[in-house]
């Protein structure tokens, strides 16, 4: 053993310590103590898998999700999926895809082979007399493929069939049928994923950190200070606040339906929420001259969507999908109504050329920076006990506490 005494590590607190006047003392986060503990995110949800054109007919894909490890296979057209996991020894499925039929996917080391619709052990490749055939299987995850998306339901072993909600109790509130509860005299109608001749384009990538920070990011009404240098911001003139103040209690309504999404609407550009366009203390002063109108509302298991945005009939919707507990996949996804061809050809042609590398990377990539910044802070769990948060954080409290009581 070296004689040298060990050296530790310096714990570093702030100088000042934990100020009592932050918005988030013990009482208020003993509120949300189930969301301090979802690190892995919320299982019993709907959550994006791929996007269609990323798996083809045939083809046999490995995904993860709340940690859970995932195989996908598409036959003749359907998307089934299962855990990831032979029951035998462990093997992952997806590691060397293994099917001598379409019903079926076979583990490529012992020869366990399971049906793509229940996941039931109904062979074993060289002992198919097995008295453990029929007895057992994986865990089969139901599946809806929508405007160009695969979703999967990521559930418990136990969780019955019968008490799988719809797809649209995971997706974010929909227009026009809550134009009256939620008026937007400002713009139009958001499209939803679910409508007739709805389109879907968008992209995700890994990002390194946990969902949760990455999911507050999306709706906090301070953060739209990482933007003031973007490029679209400054070519098209808009008027990007430094931030947005709460004015009023009512400023965010929650959203706790019995059948539906369960979820919050905060309520931009009303009088409820006053944008920050100056700081004189620092000489800062917004000078855009085009108003950009806004809604931002987020749902379970954490689905942001951003109305009216990056332009008019246009609605961008975001999902956080945990992967591990510092890793999410991060979608953006705009979303159009498209009824003629000529239309989805119009929003392709503007997709590739001017929101995906614009608003997709140009505006979101500040996002994913800014998450990566916090994830230090978060990492080992203390980060939520010592924040200290202000009056504009009333977003990401609202959220954790409804997150807290509607997770499945």
């Amino acid at each position: 053993m070296a004689d040298e005494p060990v050296v530790r590590r310096r714990v570093v607190k702030a100088a000042s310590g934990i100020s009592e006047a932050r918005v988030n003392g013990q009482k208020t986060q003993s509120q949300y103590q189930p969301y301090k503990d979802a690190a892995w995110g919320f299982i019993n949800h709907w959550y994006p898998a791929v996007f269609s054109k990323e798996l083809a007919e045939g083809e046999v894909k490995g995904i993860q999700i709340c940690g859970i490890p995932i195989v996908l296979r598409r036959v003749d057209g359907k998307v089934y999926a299962l855990k990831d996991q032979c029951l035998h020894r462990g093997v992952r499925l997806s590691e060397k895809p293994m099917c001598f039929n379409k019903k079926t996917i076979s583990c490529w080391y012992h020869g366990f082979t399971f049906d793509l619709k229940d996941g039931k052990l109904s062979t074993i490749v060289a002992n198919p007399d097995d008295k453990l055939v029929g007895t057992t299987g994986l865990t089969s995850y139901p599946t809806e493929e929508v405007a160009g998306m695969v979703f999967v339901f990521v559930r418990e072993d136990d969780f019955a069939d019968e008490d799988v909600p719809p797809l649209s109790q995971d997706l974010p509130f929909r227009f026009p049928e809550n134009s009256e509860r939620f008026p937007h005299p400002l713009w139009p109608a958001a499209p939803s994923l679910l409508d007739a001749d709805a389109v879907g384009h968008g992209m995700h990538r890994t990002g390194y950190g946990n969902w949760r920070i990455a999911c507050e990011n999306g709706f906090d009404n301070a953060h739209i200070l990482v933007h003031k240098d973007n490029t679209i911001v400054h070519a098209m003139e808009w008027v990007l606040p430094l931030g947005i103040l709460p004015t009023s209690d009512d400023c965010i309504t929650v959203v706790e339906d019995e059948q539906g999404p369960k979820g919050m609407m905060q309520w931009l550009f009303t009088e409820k929420w006053a944008p920050v366009l100056e700081n004189e203390s620092l000489g800062l002063k917004v000078e855009g001259l085009k108003g950009r109108f806004y809604r931002t509302s987020v749902v379970l298991p954490g689905v942001l969507m951003v109305e009216n945005w990056p332009g008019e009939h246009i609605v961008q919707y975001e999902w956080y999908v945990p992967i591990t507990d510092d890793l999410h996949e991060y979608w953006e996804v705009l979303v159009k109504v498209c009824p003629t061809e000529k239309e989805r050809a119009d929003f392709q042609y503007k997709f590739d050329r001017v929101y995906k590398p614009l608003c997709l990377h140009g505006f979101n990539d500040c996002d994913l920076y800014a998450r990566e910044a916090m994830q230090n802070f978060y990492a080992d769990g203390t980060g939520w006990d010592d924040e200290q948060l202000v009056a504009t954080d009333i977003s990401p409290i609202t959220w954790r506490k409804l997150a807290s009581r509607w997770n499945r």
